[in-house]
């Protein structure tokens, strides 16, 4: 009875985690660039989510991703 209990309360977290994945951006993926970036010539499609990205640089180098269609209404 108690390994049943167990093994219901973690298929409910591994699915709740599931779930939440699809509604958090990566790591490095913004909605729009911020102020003090800067677009590079990188572009790229995201197999995963067929979108064309563009790699942002900011003051200290770091890279940020902004989807192309996102970037054009900022």
């Amino acid at each position: 009875m108690a390994g049943a209990v167990i093994g219901a309360v973690v298929l409910v977290v591994v699915a709740g985690l599931l779930v939440a994945s699809f509604f958090v951006r990566r790591h490095r993926e913004s909605q729009r660039p911020q102020v003090g970036w800067r677009a590079t010539d990188e572009v790229f499609n995201d197999p995963s989510t067929n979108r064309v990205m563009r790699v942002w640089l900011d003051g200290e180098g770091e890279r940020h991703y902004v989807a192309e269609a996102q970037r054009r209404a900022v």
